[in-house]
C-alpha cells in the first residue's frame, strides 16, 4: 500500500507540473502576443526545473499555476471556471460568414438582460470580445481593428488584444472579457461565464501576497496616471519586489481629467483603484512629499524624515500650476488654480450656491474646459494672449471654431489681451473684486482661475549634483523612459519628461525631443517603464522601445480629439468637414506630411490616423486636400516607428 501510495503521489505531482509547464506556456504566448516576450514568463521555466525537486514552484504573479507550495490551484479554478461557462445563443447573429475580414457585429445575448457582446473577424479567425472600452464605456462596434490583432477604442484611443482582451495602450487599464464563438444549430452561440458576459471587463491579475522572496524595491514618486500605469504594469508582468508610492496628494491615483471638464470634489468618485485594489497587489501607497534623492546610494528622502531604499526608482511627480507675479495676483484671496481635487474643493466652496462672476485666465485647455464647466450657473469671462483659444496648438481656425462652440453657452472672451493687475472687492479687501486688462477693461470677479500652464515638479531635485535637469526643469530620458548615465535604474515620465519622439515630423536619426503633458502619454510611459524594468532583471540586453502616437482629448461642449505631434513643426493646415456645425477633421501638415489631426463628431477618424501615423502610412496633404478618405483607407501590418 505505501508503494502504491507514493506511486500515485508521484503521478500527482507529475500532473502537477505538466499542468504548471503548460499554465506558462500559455502565460508566454500571451506575452508574446502582446510584444512582451522577454516578460517574467520566460525566466518561469527555469525556476520550475530547480523548484520541482522540493514540489515548489515558482510562478510569476500574473498567471502562477503554483506559488510556493505543491497546491493545484490554479488547475481546480480551469476547471471550475469551465464547468461555470455555458452556451448562450446570440439574438442579433445567425451567421459567421455574414461577417466579412474586418468586420464587427453587435449583438445581445439571449438569456442575460442587457448583455452584449462584439464579434469580429480577423483574416480567417472569428472572435467574441465584450463590446465595450473599459475606460469611459465607448462602443467598439465603431473601433478601428488592426492587422496585428487589436482593437482601438473610437474616443480615447484605448487598445485591447482581440485574441486575449488585454489592455495594449493607454487609457484603459481593465481588459475585455473574450468567450468561444461558434456556429451550432442555424444559430450563433457563445461560450462564456454569466458574470462575465455581463460584466464587460475584467481587472488585472495583480494579486501578489509575498514580495519577500525578492530583493528588488521599486519606488514611484507622484500619484497620477503614469504612477498608476507604472505600478499596475509592473504586477501585471510579474514582478514579485516591493513597490512603495510616495505622493503628496491626500488621495489615491485619481482621474486627473475629470476635474477641469466636471469639477468633481468628491475623491471616490474620480479614484481609479479603491485602496484594497494596492493592498492586494502589495503596493505601498505612502501620503509624504519627496525631498531629495541620493542617486548613489540608492534613497529617496522625504518631508517627514523618512527615507526609502530602491533598486530602481520611478520619478513621476507631474506638473506645478503656474501663477501669475502681477500686483494683486499674490496676495488677494478666490484666486485658484486647478491641479488637485484640493483645488476643486476650494473653488467650489467659493462659489457656492449663487451665481458669480468668474474669470478665468488663460485660453488653452483647462481654461476652456473650466469655462464650459461653469457656463451652466455663472458668468463666466476667459482671457487669452492668442487672437483666438487654443491658437498656438490647434490653429487659428480650429480655435475659432471651439470659441464659438462656448460662446453658444453663454462663455464670453476677451482675446489678444493682457493682464495688468487684480484689486480687491468692494464688500472684502482681502478678496479678488477685479481684474484689470492692460487695455484698460475691468472685468467683474468674485474668484479667479487661472489656466496659464505647469513647469515640471522637480524643484527637489534641481539642486542635485548627479543629474542636470533642462531649461524647463524636465528630466531628459531615452526612448525607454529611462534617465541617461543612472545605469538604467532611474525613470522619469509624465509631465517631467523629455523624451525622443519618433512619429511623423521628428527628426529621423533621434527622434525629436519633446515634453508631452497628456494623461494618456503619462500612462503609456509608466507601462514603457514597467516593462524595461522587468526586462532588466532578466537579460541584460536592451529591451526594444513600444513607441506610440500621442492622443489626448478635451470637454468643451462637445468632445475634441488629437492625435500626434507637432514637436518637429508644422506649416498648414487642412480642415475637412463641416466646422461652421462643430463636425470636422483637421490636418497638421509638414510639408507634404500629415504630423497631427484633430477631430470633433467624425469618430473613428482619430483613431484610425493613430494607426495610420504609427505605420507610416498616413495620406500626404495633397491626398487630403484632394479628399481621400481615411477610414476606407487599409491599416498596413508593418509598425514603422
Amino acid at each position: 500500500m505505501k508503494h502504491i501510495f507514493l506511486v500515485m503521489q508521484q503521478q500527482t505531482l507529475l500532473a502537477q507540473f505538466v499542468a504548471s509547464v503548460n499554465s506558462l506556456s500559455i502565460a508566454a504566448n500571451r506575452c508574446g502576443q502582446r510584444g512582451m516576450r522577454n516578460c517574467c514568463h520566460r525566466s518561469n521555466h527555469s525556476l520550475i526545473r530547480q523548484s520541482n525537486k522540493k514540489h515548489r514552484l515558482s510562478v510569476c504573479c500574473q498567471h502562477r499555476s503554483f506559488s510556493n507550495s505543491p497546491s493545484i490551484t490554479s488547475s481546480i479554478a480551469a476547471q471550475t471556471k469551465k464547468k461555470m461557462a455555458a452556451e448562450y445563443k446570440l439574438k442579433n447573429i445567425t451567421s459567421l460568414t455574414d461577417i466579412q475580414n474586418f468586420e464587427k457585429a453587435e449583438s445581445e445575448v439571449e438569456g442575460i438582460e442587457g448583455a452584449k457582446v462584439l464579434v469580429l473577424r480577423l483574416y480567417n479567425e472569428v472572435h467574441a470580445i465584450s463590446p465595450r472600452c473599459t475606460h469611459y464605456g465607448a462602443p467598439l462596434k465603431i473601433g478601428v481593428i488592426q492587422p496585428d490583432g487589436q482593437i482601438r477604442c473610437p474616443w480615447h484611443g484605448a487598445c485591447f488584444n482581440i485574441r486575449t482582451g488585454d489592455v495594449e495602450d493607454a487609457p484603459a487599464l481593465n481588459a475585455l472579457h473574450t468567450f468561444d464563438v461558434y456556429e451550432k444549430d442555424g444559430g450563433v452561440y457563445i461560450q462564456g461565464e454569466h458574470d462575465a458576459i455581463k460584466a464587460g471587463q475584467r481587472n488585472p491579475n495583480v494579486a501578489c501576497t509575498s514580495t519577500v522572496i525578492s530583493p528588488e524595491k521599486v519606488v514611484v514618486i507622484g500619484g497620477g496616471s503614469g504612477t498608476l500605469g507604472a505600478v499596475q504594469t509592473l504586477r501585471e508582468l510579474g514582478f514579485k519586489g516591493t513597490i512603495t508610492i510616495i505622493s503628496s496628494e491626500p488621495n489615491l491615483p485619481l482621474d486627473r481629467t475629470k476635474l477641469s471638464k466636471a469639477l468633481i470634489a468628491d475623491p471616490k468618485k474620480v479614484e481609479i483603484r479603491p485602496r484594497e485594489w494596492y493592498q492586494s497587489a502589495s503596493i505601498d501607497v505612502i501620503q509624504n512629499e519627496a525631498t531629495a534623492v541620493d542617486f548613489s546610494k540608492k534613497v529617496v528622502s522625504t518631508k517627514s524624515g523618512e527615507t526609502f531604499p530602491y533598486t530602481k526608482l520611478v520619478l513621476a511627480t507631474g506638473g506645478i500650476p503656474r501663477r501669475l507675479p502681477l500686483p494683486g495676483f499674490t496676495e488677494l484671496s478666490n484666486i485658484f488654480v486647478l491641479r488637485f481635487i484640493t483645488d476643486v474643493q476650494a473653488i467650489l466652496g467659493a462659489l457656492g450656491e449663487e451665481k458669480k462672476n468668474v474669470v478665468i485666465i488663460g485660453s488653452s485647455f483647462i481654461g476652456m474646459e473650466v469655462g464650459n464647466a461653469l457656463s451652466k450657473n455663472h458668468e463666466v469671462t476667459i482671457v487669452g494672449l492668442e487672437k483666438v483659444p487654443l491658437e498656438r496648438v490647434m490653429g487659428e481656425e480650429v480655435g475659432k471654431t471651439c470659441q464659438n462652440l462656448l460662446e453658444k453657452s453663454g462663455v464670453r472672451f476677451k482675446m489678444s489681451a493682457s493682464v495688468d493687475k487684480a484689486t480687491p472687492s468692494s464688500s472684502d479687501p482681502n478678496k479678488v473684486g477685479a481684474v484689470h486688462l492692460k487695455d484698460g477693461t475691468v472685468l467683474p470677479a468674485d474668484l479667479v482661475i487661472l489656466g496659464v500652464g505647469v513647469r515640471p515638479a522637480t524643484d527637489f531635485l534641481k539642486d542635485n549634483s548627479v543629474i542636470t535637469l533642462e531649461k524647463d526643469g524636465s528630466l531628459k530620458t531615452d526612448e525607454s523612459f529611462a534617465v541617461p548615465g543612472l545605469n538604467g535604474d532611474v525613470y522619469a515620465i509624465g509631465d517631467i519628461a523629455t523624451y525622443p519622439y519618433h512619429g511623423p515630423g521628428a527628426d529621423p536619426d533621434g527622434g525629436t525631443l519633446t515634453r508631452i503633458e497628456h494623461w494618456n502619454v503619462a500612462q503609456n510611459a509608466g507601462r514603457g517603464a514597467a516593462r524595461s524594468i522587468v526586462h532588466s532583471l532578466s537579460s541584460s540586453q536592451p529591451l526594444k522601445s513600444q513607441t506610440f502616437i500621442p492622443i489626448f482629448w478635451s470637454a468643451i461642449g462637445k468632445q475634441l480629439r488629437y492625435c500626434g505631434s507637432t514637436a518637429g513643426g508644422w506649416d498648414s493646415l487642412v480642415l475637412k468637414g463641416e466646422p461652421e456645425n462643430e463636425k470636422f477633421a483637421a490636418y497638421y501638415c509638414k510639408g507634404q506630411s500629415v504630423v497631427a489631426v484633430t477631430t470633433m463628431q467624425t469618430d473613428p477618424v482619430m483613431v484610425k490616423c493613430v494607426e495610420l501615423l504609427r505605420r507610416g502610412n498616413m495620406p500626404t496633404k495633397q491626398e487630403i486636400e484632394e479628399g481621400i478618405d481615411v477610414l476606407a483607407l487599409g491599416i498596413p501590418k508593418n509598425i514603422r516607428i
